[in-house]
């Protein structure tokens, strides 16, 4: 058991041990007999992928139920453009020289539907995916970074005048803010391993420029807890909307890209490893809960609110958080925060094992080992209580969309610590995914992951490709290919090559780069952060409404 309160200061103090780590337990091998997994993962990919190009080819997405496709992506083909580093990863190279095909007849520069674009998922899934097989390809199709550079000049506009935060959404036809609704840090944030990548191989500094400058901004803002900036952000004016703290989504990849960043450029500015170390030592002097069930204690990071009232909700979002934990705690030699982010990972894993079907649901929640929970005023129901009970969580939203993120912290728990039990979970992940998941040829999600006779959900989102099946496939494959010392991922799961380590990253002492006393609560609309397709609400209402009538005091 992690205990939160003893271990605080110990996570800053011991953070005076920068020297940059090893981030992968060297000499890793996957046994032989766990290997054929590695297999199996690339037959799912091959006819999820047969699939798509049957039936929506061109198109964003498959709809695997009814043989027809979507663009929620502005239509340039997202499937293919996320998928496109997993192919050369796997060896697929039919399908590669085929995508590199499509990418050249592809107008970046206008939205095939209409929509306006946003820059957030442009950057993450385009972008991203453009430039990783540029890469990985030894740049030998110059294509690929003609179209990363005709997508980025657009999504530059965003930056609309001297502000320093860019805008969530733009309309390409006329180079303007297409809404001007509030964004959300990790919109935001989460720009600079793409834009700065960018710039190395077109030697514009002008993106690295741009995207520095938002995190810059993000990590001096006014606080509701040290290090942990409000979710909402107003892009005009560059200040806080709301005060709600999570690492869930819409604040997620903004702390993730935090130490990543600091690993990819090899800068000599401290901000991003301090305003990183800072951000967990904050977390667990503040948001680290544990929660008991029949003898297991599991541990958790609770969201914080405008009235500073701790709310006992997870999310499959947030749980990218054990593999980050795990990734900058190597790498800052800090052995506290390892061993936290493989709890935070084992906790999430358990909301795969406590459902029926081994899959896990969008959202969920907790009762703490102290009694406080977060819901409504007559409390959890009886039914979640006896869940709570026996599995230590309980559900407040249970499809499950084809998500990464339990099995991403997971990859990052098997190559640092080299444990085959992570390697077993990944095996039960595939065929839980072979049992429930397959679909009329493909693959879908569940309406509710509780349930073995669930009704299935009609979409097959890219990252499906791009992240779920690239870390099994790379959680099974030889761990010196993809190193974590030699390649980092963004959050679409695109890998860049890593320069070598620096001796140290941050300073050792981070500083407080936002007051948490200054802060004074703004109102204005909650941005929205992602669809929950089990209910007829977006996510934020799953976290924000649904628990306002009893909350417990910080």
């Amino acid at each position: 058991m992690v205990s939160a309160r003893s271990l605080a200061l110990a996570t800053l103090l011991s953070s005076s041990l920068v020297y940059g780590g090893l981030v992968q337990k060297p000499g890793l091998v996957v046994p032989p007999e766990k290997q054929q997994n590695r297999d199996a993962v690339v037959r799912i990919f091959e006819v999820s992928y047969e699939a798509y190009r049957r039936h929506a080819f061109g198109h964003d997405d498959l709809l695997p139920l009814t043989n027809g496709s979507s663009d929620s992506r502005n239509g340039w083909g997202a499937s293919i453009i996320d998928a496109m580093d997993t192919m050369h990863i796997m060896g697929l190279d039919a399908y590669f020289a085929e995508a590199v095909d499509f990418v050249i007849k592809v107008d970046f520069s206008r939205s095939k539907t209409g929509d306006s674009v946003s820059v957030f998922e442009t950057t993450i899934r385009y972008l991203g995916g453009l430039l990783s097989a540029y890469e990985l390809s030894g740049q030998k199709y110059p294509a690929l970074l003609t179209k990363a550079t005709q997508v980025a000049d657009k999504m530059a506009y965003a930056w609309v005048g001297d502000n320093d935060v860019p805008y969530g959404h733009m309309n390409f036809d006329t180079n303007r803010p297409g809404t001007v609704d509030p964004s959300n840090i990790a919109e935001a944030g989460t720009l600079t391993m793409e834009w700065a990548t960018l710039s190395k191989y077109t030697g514009n500094d002008t993106y690295r420029r741009l995207s520095e400058k938002s995190v810059r901004h993000i990590a001096n803002l006014p606080a509701p807890l040290p290090g942990l900036p409000a979710q909402g952000i107003d892009p005009a004016m560059g200040t806080p909307v709301g005060g709600y703290v999570t690492w869930g989504g819409g604040s997620d990849s903004y702390f993730e890209y935090l130490i990543k960043y600091a690993r990819l450029n090899n800068t000599a500015d401290p901000l991003y490893a301090d305003a990183w170390s800072l951000a967990v030592d904050s977390s667990i002097k503040n948001l680290l809960r544990t929660s008991k069930a029949k003898g297991n204690v599991w541990t958790y990071l609770a969201d914080f609110d405008s009235s500073r009232r701790i709310r006992h909700v997870g999310s499959h979002l947030a749980c990218f958080h054990g593999g980050n934990w795990l990734f900058g705690g190597r790498l800052l030699n800090n052995q506290t925060i390892v061993d936290i982010g493989l709890a935070l990972t084992d906790a999430c894993w358990n909301t795969y094992e406590g459902t029926a079907t081994g899959i896990g649901p969008e959202v969920f929640a907790y009762i703490s080992d102290d009694g406080s929970y977060t819901g409504t005023a007559g409390g959890p129901s009886l039914d979640q209580e006896i869940m709570a009970s026996e599995k230590g969580f309980y559900i407040k939203a249970a499809d499950y969309i084809l998500r990464p993120e339990v099995l991403e912290s997971n990859f990052y728990a098997w190559r640092v610590t080299g444990d085959t039990k992570y390697l077993d979970r990944a095996a039960t992940a595939v065929a839980k995914f072979n049992q429930y998941l397959s679909a009329n040829g493909a693959f879908a999600g569940l309406d509710n992951v509780d349930d073995t006779n669930s009704a299935r959900i009609d979409n097959m989102e890219s990252f499906w490709f791009a992240e779920v099946l690239k870390y099994l496939y790379l959680t099974f494959d030889d761990p010196a290919r993809f190193s974590l010392d030699e390649y980092v991922f963004n959050t679409e799961a695109h890998p860049f090559k890593l320069p070598p380590p620096r001796e140290r990253y941050g300073t050792g002492v981070p500083t407080r780069t936002s007051d948490s006393q200054a802060f004074h609560v703004q109102s204005g609309k909650t941005p929205e952060v992602s669809p929950s397709r089990g209910l007829p609400v977006s996510l934020n209402d799953v976290l924000h409404l649904n628990f306002d009538a009893l909350a417990f005091p910080f």
